[in-house]
């Protein structure tokens, strides 16, 4: 059990860490968008590879960010009956969820998105667009990252809700449990 939630800890604090990198991320592009319309209403001047990068820091900050999301609870979630429910119930509902539902659906866009981005490396993609960014390839490399974090995180639930399963006592990120005492 110790080995499980010394798993479980690594897996947070690598998505913690992404979380928090993807934080700064995006305020680098409010200032990249602040800056593009700046130089578009003030100016009548654009750069198309400016225009290009906050596209792709927000297509970064949605998919790197996912998993440090799912780790402090912050997906969207019917929670009729959740909400109330046994830490059992809850467990049970996780696992299944992380069984059936996530974990077939990360291994669907991984293996669906592979040979797109292999191919995109292989050619060494660039923008379509003259004066566009070069290299497409990062950005579609993105997809596999995003994959492998949340993927993990789905795995750090399921190990979490087998622990509650068998304790019947919840057993949260440490960064959640920080997270509720510093809400009000």
């Amino acid at each position: 059990m110790n080995a499980m939630r010394a798993f479980i800890g690594f897996i947070d604090r690598l998505n913690e860490m992404v979380g928090r990198l993807m934080g700064w991320l995006t305020i680098l592009m409010v200032v990249n968008v602040f800056i593009v319309v700046v130089l578009r209403y003030a100016f009548l001047y654009g750069f198309v590879w400016m225009q290009e990068l906050y596209i792709w820091i927000h297509a970064t900050v949605f998919m790197l960010g996912a998993g440090y999301t799912l780790m402090h609870d912050g997906h969207v979630r019917i929670d009729l009956i959740y909400r109330t429910a046994s830490t059992r119930y809850k467990a049970i509902v996780d696992i299944l969820g992380s069984i059936f539902l996530a974990g077939p659906l990360i291994y669907l866009i991984f293996t669906r998105s592979w040979p797109l981005i292999l191919r995109s490396i292989d050619n060494m993609e660039r923008s379509a667009e003259a004066g566009g960014l070069p290299g497409v390839f990062l950005l579609k490399s993105v997809i596999a990252v995003f994959c492998i974090l949340f993927g993990l995180q789905i795995l750090a639930l399921l190990l979490r809700s087998i622990i509650a399963l068998i304790t019947g006592q919840p057993s949260p990120s440490p960064y959640q449990a920080s997270d509720e005492g510093t809400t009000s």
